[in-house]
């Protein structure tokens, strides 16, 4: 059987996790939603893509696809997911400027990682997407009007979000992830890596 078969058979039956709430606390990179006014959120997002790049820069090439254990990402599969969030997280946003609460779609990241190829990405090729796709997720923000903020759009059953929320959410992706891409840095530097040859 192979590995993305596993992997399949293994999240049959498990459900799709829950959104964070909008008054979230992150306990891992201390990102606070309820401090975060939009506005800044933008700000924050906007400087993304060069600190993931520089993050990148110093990861030798042949680390890019090392994955550090069992169902951890490569930084491949984490900038992967941060080029596909901004671009999911634009047509939420719009949906919820434009449509009234709509249903969204869950992301499915670890089925997108897998269908998609993540690991088999050239990482520089995306990074120069995730500068496109954040930079069109800001073009949306600035869309949304001063009574917009509040706007809701819903995922699962019970669970519904503002549009003030999508982007403090999206912010949260992009400094978390951020973090799991220096992480996985400081390992290829310690030599926790795969070998150089």
């Amino acid at each position: 059987m192979r590995e993305d078969e596993r992997a399949e058979r293994a999240n049959r039956g498990v459900a799709v996790p829950p959104l964070a709430d909008e008054d979230h606390v992150c306990p891992e990179c201390g990102l606070s939603y309820a401090q975060l006014p939009a506005e800044s959120a933008v700000d924050l997002i906007r400087r993304v893509p060069t600190a993931v790049r520089d993050a990148v820069a110093g990861i030798p090439a042949g680390a890019h696809r090392w994955r550090p254990g069992t169902g951890a990402w490569s930084v491949a599969e984490y900038v992967c997911h941060l080029r596909d969030v901004y671009a999911v997280y634009t047509i939420r946003l719009h949906r919820a400027r434009t449509e009234d609460r709509p249903v969204l779609e869950p992301m499915l990241n670890d089925l997108r990682a897998r269908r998609f190829r993540y690991n088999e990405r050239d990482v520089h090729a995306v990074l120069d997407e995730l500068d496109a796709n954040t930079a069109g997720f800001c073009d949306e923000v600035a869309r949304v009007g001063p009574d917009g903020w509040a706007r809701t759009v819903t995922r699962l059953p019970g669970e519904e979000r503002t549009a003030r929320w999508l982007v403090r959410q999206a912010l949260h992706e992009g400094q978390h992830h951020l973090g799991d891409i220096r992480r996985l840095a400081q390992a290829a530097a310690d030599g926790a890596g795969p070998d150089p040859d």
